[in-house]
């Protein structure tokens, strides 16, 4: 198993305080990216975008994504545009996105992160 696993996400949301706790209780050493305070750069949302679909990453559903005006949600059809959401505004990301050494999931279930770490 790779060790330089990494949790993306903010340390006030529900869903990732659920996956820190089962990280934890697991015993798998991660380090948390908090991208409201440490930033979030164009790069690293382009590496999540090879792992996950952008429909899935934007989370459209979020408060954030319904505050936008609809010509900017309209605006958002590739992945360049994708990202330059997601780094201009954190909040409308699907929330965590961890690295599990190999590659990029986002959010949480117990189960499917107990399929991450069998392999």
């Amino acid at each position: 198993m790779a060790k330089d696993i990494t949790l993306y996400g903010i340390p006030n949301c529900d869903t990732v305080k659920k996956a820190r706790v089962w990280l934890d209780a697991q015993g798998i050493a991660y380090t948390f990216h908090d991208f409201k305070k440490a930033g979030l750069d164009a790069a690293q949302a382009q590496a999540w975008l090879k792992d996950v679909e952008r429909d899935v990453l934007v989370n459209r559903k979020s408060t954030t994504w319904r505050a936008l005006s609809d010509e900017r949600k309209a605006s958002i059809t590739d992945d360049a545009s994708a990202v330059a959401l997601m780094v201009e505004n954190p909040s409308v990301i699907k929330r965590p996105v961890l690295f599990d050494g190999k590659q990029y999931h986002v959010g949480f279930k117990a189960d499917q992160y107990q399929h991450i770490f069998e392999e």
